[in-house]
């Protein structure tokens, strides 16, 4: 059985090690998020997303909480206050028809958010590819609108006394919608657009907003074990 700690609990992990499951957003405000770039552009917001009938591309967002969304496009992307290292993250994620996101793993390693419905070959841009490093081995997307899970095995990169980079960054395995999309694949860098460009033994997850609409919800981070 999971626990989940409240919000001041978990704000400490960005301090010591990350050693307990964490639930990062806590499903009724933006407390414990960060954005990046200008606050003024944001689109995050609390509540309930779901596509808009006559618009396909678009998402309303309900006044029920329990869903960190990006209404619209042209925004800005979010990331926790949090940070971590060795992990396991299950997150579901929605988007709307075209439009496009990503799950900033340590805030510098991503994994792509898409709507790939019906592609027959994903690619390097295609939902669940690991952006400029790997496609996905297989298509395991739902339609716009649905909600789809992942659950991501990470190991993060190590380092020595001095900071010198020692190994790198590892997805151990990247699941979407029950399939696997990847395994054992290693990151000598990180991918272009994280937080600060910089690899590091500790990181927050961050949301890409800056592209298109898309809600996340039921965000969990536990040890790697």
């Amino acid at each position: 059985m999971k626990t989940y700690f409240p919000l001041t609990t978990v704000l400490l992990f960005a301090t010591a090690l990350f050693a307990e499951d964490a639930a990062p957003f806590n499903g009724k405000s933006l407390d414990g998020w960060k954005i990046k770039g200008a606050a003024a552009k944001s689109q995050w917001a609390v509540g309930t997303a779901t596509m808009n009938p006559a618009k396909a591309g678009e998402l309303t967002v309900g006044k029920d909480a329990g869903e960190l969304v990006n209404a619209k496009s042209g925004g800005v992307d979010i990331y926790s206050v949090a940070t971590f290292g060795d992990a396991i993250i299950e997150l579901e994620v929605m988007v709307p028809k075209g439009s496009n996101s990503g799950i900033y793993v340590m805030g510098e390693y991503e994994i792509q958010v898409f709507d790939s419905f019906g592609k027959a070959k994903p690619g390097g841009g295609d939902m669940g590819a690991l952006y400029g490093a790997q496609p996905p081995r297989v298509n395991a997307s739902k339609k716009p609108g649905e909600w789809q899970k992942y659950e991501i095995h990470f190991k993060a990169p190590r380092f020595d006394a001095d900071g010198k980079k020692t190994g790198n960054a590892l997805f151990q395995k990247v699941i979407l919608n029950g399939q696997v999309l990847h395994e054992n694949v290693e990151m000598p860098k990180g991918t272009p657009g994280g937080v600060d460009g910089k690899e590091k033994a500790k990181g927050p997850i961050m949301f890409q907003g800056d592209h298109g609409p898309v809600a996340y919800r039921n965000i969990a981070i536990k040890p790697l074990k």
